[in-house]
């Protein structure tokens, strides 16, 4: 993922080794320290034999360990980062049998997804007893955490990081005739709220029949979504752009005028970070307009470097972005003062030196 390989390609007081099962878009993500480790042939029996018959999380066997416990030997490493908490689960045994200190980093879904279920949660929580620290990108997710029962004094805030140098502030003008250009930018999946955008956007272009909105970005979902913007009478004012590179969101993103991002919680309890999707436009100059939903309040007050809408509620967006279009000094203000919010809290370079300084602590700590 994107804001994972800025995070370790920010780092410059250590030498990160990255252990994965597959490598993809190498020529996109350039990085010498890749050791792949392949699942074993009896990868799909075990997980079978855990989800299926045990009804448990699957973990890994104790070959995989040995294999994996060899490579962190190999490479002198003195500190175990895993990406995602259902991942941590998985290498459970790994966390218990390695003598060094390890970290979890929690991103959103992995915080509340299947916690419903008795055995995933048992193995969550003596995952998060094993670990040494626990990051989150966002309060909202510390707090997920805690009310599952991981112990307050174990987490920390660690938030995503922007390179700003690529997302340099553009004021945006009112369009001529009415041609707004709305764009939201994301996996096409339930807890994106694109419904809500699309419908949203229907009520919108009754008024200013030249607008349009671009959806950019892959995931199961597409098929449902064109059917809807047909419905709505909206589909060739929709352009589902599918995947695209940085550089053609950038593009995007400052040909635009306003940025969508009406997040929701997902039948299965998924739930927003801090959307990185939504830094980068805030940080380009683009107001933003999204929900009351996972870590967003903590990077958009409401009128003030964005609009927050509820959940759910495509008349109340619909509402909101018919009054903004009228107000083209209430816009610029938002999105300079996002813009504001995201050099604040957000710039990589600072967050990739707190991370380095969480590391050398950790390590401190472990003697």
């Amino acid at each position: 993922m994107l804001h994972i390989y800025r995070q370790i390609t920010g780092l410059k007081r250590f030498d990160p080794v990255i252990i994965a099962q597959k490598r993809e878009n190498e020529h996109r993500y350039p990085f010498e320290g890749v050791r792949i480790i392949r699942k074993p042939r009896t990868h799909v029996l075990r997980r079978f034999w855990f989800r299926q018959l045990r009804h448990q999380p699957w973990q890994i066997s104790n070959a995989e360990v040995s294999e994996l416990l060899s490579v962190l030997t190999e490479t002198r490493a003195r500190l175990l980062h895993i990406y995602f908490g259902h991942i941590a689960v998985h290498l459970l045994p790994l966390i218990r049998a390695w003598q060094n200190p390890s970290i979890v980093s929690f991103h959103g879904a992995d915080v509340m997804v299947d916690m419903n279920k008795p055995a995933y949660r048992k193995a969550t929580l003596q995952m998060l007893e094993a670990v040494t620290l626990v990051l989150v990108r966002s309060e909202s997710l510390r707090r997920g955490l805690i009310d599952l029962g991981c112990a307050p004094e174990k987490i920390e805030i660690q938030r995503t990081g922007i390179p700003l140098e690529e997302f340099p502030f553009q004021e945006r003008t009112v369009p001529n005739n009415g041609q707004w250009q709305f764009v939201q930018a994301g996996r096409l999946i339930e807890k994106k709220g694109l419904p809500v955008t699309l419908r949203a956007f229907s009520t919108f272009s009754k008024q200013h029949p030249n607008a349009t909105l671009i959806i950019a970005g892959e995931g199961p979902l597409l098929a449902e979504l064109q059917n809807l913007a047909r419905q709505l009478g909206i589909a060739e004012r929709v352009s589902f752009a599918g995947f695209v590179s940085q550089e053609q969101l950038r593009d995007i993103y400052y040909r635009s005028h306003i940025f969508l991002h009406p997040s929701q919680t997902g039948r299965d309890g998924n739930q927003e970070g801090v959307p990185n999707s939504m830094l980068e436009a805030m940080a380009s100059g683009l107001p933003v307009f999204a929900t009351h939903h996972g870590g967003i309040p903590e990077a958009i007050e409401s009128r003030v470097s964005g609009v927050l809408v509820p959940e759910n509620d495509d008349p109340e967006l619909a509402r909101a972005l018919l009054d903004a279009a009228q107000d083209a000094d209430f816009l610029s203000r938002v999105a300079h003062a996002g813009a504001d919010a995201v050099r604040k809290d957000f710039d990589l370079q600072e967050q990739a030196h707190r991370l380095e300084e969480i590391y050398l602590r950790t390590i401190g700590t472990s003697g």
